[in-house]
C-alpha cells in the first residue's frame, strides 16, 4: 500500500490554485480547502479528484479515501480530526456529489 506522501508526489502542481471551493447539491458553499500549510495536500488531492470527475462524486470519494491513504483509517477511528476525510465519507454516506470550484491565484 502506499502512502499519503507518495501518493502526493503523482499528482498535478497546485501552485496557480489560491483555493478549492466545494459546493452542495443545494448550491450551498460545504467547504473552501485553501493552498496553505496544513491543506496543501487536501488541495492537491480534491484537485486529482476534480481533474479524473469533474465533481467529487460518490467514485471520486471513493478513490480519495484510498488516496489518503494511512490517514483515512485515522479519519474513521476520530471523526472530526480529518474533516476533508470526513467530507469524503459523508458524500459515499449520502450518495450526494459536491461540486467543484477551482480559484486561480490572484482571484478573490
Amino acid at each position: 500500500m502506499t502512502t499519503f506522501a507518495e501518493n502526493l508526489a503523482t499528482f498535478a502542481d497546485i501552485d496557480h490554485l489560491q483555493a478549492i471551493e466545494l459546493y452542495s447539491h443545494h448550491g450551498e458553499i460545504a467547504a473552501i480547502i485553501e493552498n496553505k500549510s496544513g491543506s496543501q495536500g487536501s488541495l492537491k488531492l480534491y484537485h486529482h479528484l476534480w481533474e479524473k470527475y469533474g465533481d467529487i462524486t460518490v467514485d471520486a470519494a471513493k478513490e480519495g479515501l484510498e488516496l489518503y491513504a494511512e490517514h483515512t483509517e485515522d479519519a474513521r477511528q476520530h471523526p472530526g480530526k480529518h474533516p476533508n476525510i470526513d467530507r469524503l465519507f459523508e458524500v459515499i454516506s449520502l450518495g450526494l456529489p459536491l461540486k467543484v470550484e477551482t480559484i486561480p491565484v490572484g482571484d478573490a
